[in-house]
């Protein structure tokens, strides 16, 4: 795992850029401490660059950019490739010529073979860019899930990309400010979407697509995976059968996830999803694996915060070298000023907070690749939240949505005027305006709600058609599906929306920069690709059967784990932030809101916000999750675009 970065100048006079792209590179300096390269081309139109995070092959031979036999394709490259050494045997009988044993040089010779459709043949995760001298192109590109970032800009001439946005803003050429229909979206799924980021003129790379720049400039993005198959997902599929395929599905893909020349751990939650990856590795060592588990303060006898028991059955059960860290308040508030460095832009999670925690101590104990649960719950369908819908929601609002429009418009109206819940009324606009109910998990603010929380000013910005921004992406979303699979299931629609936008943009995203904060790679076996189309294709009753969750994957797994981990209810990565902003956070926090330089940019109506606050601290309604946005809007903007402009 590593830090990739590098320039393109398409449009300008070429000039000694070395200097600028090894800024970029060392601001990136934790994602490989191990070791730095720099690759300028001939006519100074193309730099490459690499920090190294050394786990497959620790030798020399690893070092990046790295070239083909002739030099005429480079790469440079984060990430791993599982299936490499499979991919070996055929590209020596075509006559190449390995030099190491990485996964970096399989992927330079088959893209050779296949140009960019050598990424369909890449089981791992990873970001990448591949300069072709031959074709006079750069191309980079991003895993099928979006497991990897990758950011990009483009100025006076010149594209520039890296790992993380940090990277760019490293370079002299990119200036900074916010990008308010980016906001728009932060302030509707709590992370910013691609192809956008919050810096104006900084772009993402979605998952499963890559990007060909020609040497006119002329930028090409491509999606190569989808998650959605274009044969029909089956409407029956048998127990027996789907139960023994997610179990050897899973199998293999935890024992790739194993590869690696330096020690391999895991987090464990005491949850289903990080139970069974202890369990499955356990099996593949013959040492104790290093397992880590956090919990909070005063937390002890809070029904929302019993993760440790359970983490402590599973590692006993798999005597593992169990490790749990206490986490208090005011050590996230002091982490703060460094949190919000390391997530470039805002993650409206609240979990980055014991992410880094827990990153922090498998690195101190010597653990280079760490294995975590993300995945499952979005594959198949653990959130409490798609069990209401499933139950409840989606029923009254397909009722609702055959109402004559006067009378939905009428509902919402006076559910307006009435001044209800917001959540509810927002779903009477939606049924006014047919729009889709599910939006996906954690939306901070309704587009009812920004009517309020905006000024006439940010409404100006955005423009008439404000509304459509969060709106327009989820229909996208829910159209490319339909075109593809008319006959989706509530279940695969929430899936497909969750494995679009949260998953990577906002889960993978923590995951990613803050275990690469302190140079640990991150594994994820439940987004192996091939797992997740299978589990994808499983027709819902396999996965919710009343209030159960994850059916199929907890039958897989019967036998395997302890009955107590594969029945108890579900808990998320949660953190006590509703008490902390009540509490020894309150003072802090309502600072970083409303004492931001953010607020005098004049966006937000305060009387709004103050409100917000108010009722959290009353304890009127917990307010916590927008609350925490917000905090994490205010930090990033002072950190990222007002101090800039004091140094």
């Amino acid at each position: 795992m590593c830090g990739i970065a590098g320039l393109f100048n398409f449009g300008s006079t070429p000039r000694d850029e070395r200097g600028a792209v090894t800024a970029m590179r060392d601001a990136m300096i934790h994602r490989g401490p191990d070791d730095a390269g720099l690759w300028e081309s001939a006519d100074r139109r193309v730099v490459l660059a690499h920090r190294r995070l050394s786990i497959v092959d620790l030798s020399a031979a690893g070092h990046q950019p790295m070239a083909n036999e002739d030099d005429t394709v480079w790469i440079t490259f984060n990430g791993e490739i599982y299936n490499h050494a499979d991919l070996r045997p055929d590209l020596e009988a075509a006559g190449h010529r390995f030099r190491s044993r990485t996964d970096t040089e399989a992927i330079i010779h088959q893209y050779e073979v296949d140009g960019p459709d050598c990424l369909n043949k890449l089981d791992g995760m990873f970001a990448l860019g591949i300069w072709d001298s031959a074709r006079d192109r750069l191309i980079l590109a991003r895993d099928r899930l979006g497991k990897k970032p990758l950011y990009y800009t483009i100025v006076r001439g010149k594209l520039l990309f890296a790992s993380e946005i940090k990277g760019l803003l490293a370079h002299p050429d990119v200036t900074r400010d916010i990008d308010v229909e980016a906001l728009d979206l932060y302030l509707t799924f709590t992370n910013v979407p691609p192809p956008y980021t919050l810096f104006a003129g900084i772009k993402k790379i979605p998952g499963g697509h890559f990007l060909i720049c020609d040497r006119f400039g002329n930028l090409r993005i491509e999606r190569y995976w989808s998650p959605i198959p274009e044969q029909p997902w089956p409407t029956h599929v048998d127990e027996r059968e789907a139960t023994a395929q997610v179990r050897k599905l899973l199998g293999e893909a935890v024992k790739k996830r194993m590869m690696a020349d330096v020690p391999v751990g895991a987090f464990l939650s005491g949850g289903v999803d990080s139970s069974a990856n202890v369990a499955l590795m356990s099996a593949l060592v013959d040492r104790p694996l290093q397992t880590y588990s956090v919990g909070f303060t005063g937390t002890d006898d809070s029904p929302d915060f019993q993760d440790l028991p359970f983490a402590r059955l599973v590692a006993k059960k798999f005597n593992c070298d169990h490790h749990e860290i206490h986490v208090t308040a005011n050590e996230c508030r002091d982490f703060m000023p460094e949190l919000v460095y390391q997530q470039d832009e805002p993650l409206g999670d609240p979990a980055c907070l014991p992410m880094h925690f827990l990153s922090r101590a498998a690195r101190k104990d010597g653990n280079i690749v760490i294995l975590v649960g993300e995945g499952s719950d979005e594959v198949f369908g653990g959130y409490t939240d798609m069990v209401r819908m499933v139950n409840r929601a989606s029923p009254r609002w397909e009722r609702l949505r055959r109402l004559p429009w006067l009378v939905r418009a009428g509902l919402h109206e006076a559910s307006r005027l009435m001044k209800a819940p917001a959540g509810r009324t927002d779903v009477l606009r939606r049924a006014r305006d047919g729009q889709p109910l599910y939006w996906g998990l954690d939306v901070v603010f309704w587009d009812n709600e920004k009517e309020e929380l905006y000024t006439p000013e940010m409404r100006r910005l955005l423009g008439e058609d404000q509304r459509s921004h969060s709106g327009a992406l989820v229909e996208n979303i829910y159209a490319d599906l339909k075109s593809r699979q008319p006959n989706a299931d509530l279940l695969q629609q929430m899936s497909v929306l969750e494995l679009s936008n949260r998953l990577p943009e906002l889960l993978l995203m923590r995951v990613d920069k803050m275990s690469m904060a302190h140079s640990i790679e991150a594994r994820a076996p439940f987004l192996d690709h091939t797992l997740v189309s299978y589990g994808l294709s499983l027709p819902q009753k396999l996965k919710i059967d009343g209030k159960l969750t994850k059916r199929v994957l907890k039958e897989s797994l019967r036998g395997v784990l302890p009955d107590e981990v594969l029945d108890r209810p579900k808990q998320g990565f949660r953190v006590p932030m509703p008490d902390w902003l009540r509490g020894p956070l309150a003072s802090w926090a309502k600072h970083q809101i409303f004492e931001s330089p953010l607020a005098s940019r004049g966006f937000f109506n305060r009387g709004y916000i103050d409100n917000l606050w108010n009722r959290h601290l009353s304890g009127v309604q917990d307010q916590s999750f927008d609350l925490w946005c917000l905090v994490n809007l205010g930090a990033w903007y002072d950190r990222w675009i007002e101090g800039r402009k004091a140094a």
